[in-house]
C-alpha cells in the first residue's frame, strides 16, 4: 500500500526524509516535488523502478529520463561537460531547467537515449529535493509527473493519490509546488538549443 509522508516544503522532517531514501534504496518509486511540479523518482541504476515510471508515463524508450543531482560536480560526473557548458550550468542551476548532455560511461545505457547517447541533467531548487539528494548521497533518476495525453503535471495531492496509489511506493505531499514542466535546453553540441519552454526562463539560451 502506497505510504503518504507529509514533508515541510521549508523545513523537511530528517525522519520522514530517512524514510523515503529508505525506500528508493529498497528499490521504490515516489512521488515527490521540484520547483516546478511533482515529479516521479527511483534510483539510478533501479531498471524495474523506471520500467515502472514507464508505464506510469507510458512513454518509450526514446525518452530522456532525467537525473537529478546536487551540484555541479556531480553532474560533471555523469555528463560531459566543456568549458562553456559549465559556465552556462553555473550560473542557471540550481533552477527549473533540464539540460541534455553527452553521457559518460557512469550512466548506465538504459538511461541513456539510445541512439544519442545523452541525458538529462537537473540541479533543482527545493528543500525537500536537496534533502533526499544529500541522505541518498548519489543522483536520482527523475521523470515529471506528466500523465499519458495531458499537458500539465498533475499537482493536486488527493488527485495523485486517487490516480498512483496502486503504482508508486511513497507520495510526498509537500503542498502545491507548481504546475509546469521545466524548460529542457539541449547543450549537446555545445550551442544551447531550446527544445521545451517551461518554467525556466529561456532567454538566457537564446
Amino acid at each position: 500500500m502506497t505510504r503518504v509522508l507529509v514533508i515541510h516544503p521549508l523545513n523537511p522532517q530528517q525522519r520522514l526524509v530517512k524514510l523515503a531514501v529508505d525506500c528508493i534504496r529498497a528499490g521504490g518509486v515516489i512521488v515527490y516535488p521540484t520547483d516546478s511540479a511533482y515529479a516521479l523518482g527511483c534510483a539510478v541504476g533501479n531498471k524495474a523502478g523506471m520500467e515502472r515510471i514507464a508505464r506510469i508515463r507510458q512513454i518509450d524508450n526514446k525518452h530522456n529520463f532525467t537525473l537529478m543531482c546536487r551540484d555541479l560536480s556531480e553532474i560533471a560526473t555523469y555528463a560531459r561537460v566543456d568549458n562553456s557548458c559549465y559556465r552556462l550550468l553555473k550560473a542557471h542551476t540550481p533552477a527549473p531547467y533540464t539540460f541534455i548532455l553527452k553521457a559518460t560511461s557512469e550512466v548506465p545505457r538504459l538511461l541513456q537515449h539510445p541512439k544519442r547517447k545523452t541525458i538529462g541533467i537537473r540541479v533543482p531548487d527545493h528543500p525537500v529535493v536537496a534533502a533526499l539528494l544529500a541522505e541518498l548521497d548519489a543522483p536520482m533518476l527523475s521523470s515529471s509527473l506528466l500523465m499519458p495525453g495531458e499537458t500539465e503535471p498533475l499537482f493536486d495531492l488527493e488527485e495523485i493519490s486517487r490516480r498512483l496509489s496502486h503504482a508508486v511506493d511513497i507520495i510526498i505531499d509537500s503542498g502545491f509546488c507548481g504546475l509546469a514542466t521545466t524548460t529542457v535546453v539541449d547543450l549537446e553540441k555545445g550551442v544551447p538549443h531550446i527544445l521545451r519552454e517551461g518554467k525556466g526562463d529561456p532567454a538566457p539560451f537564446r
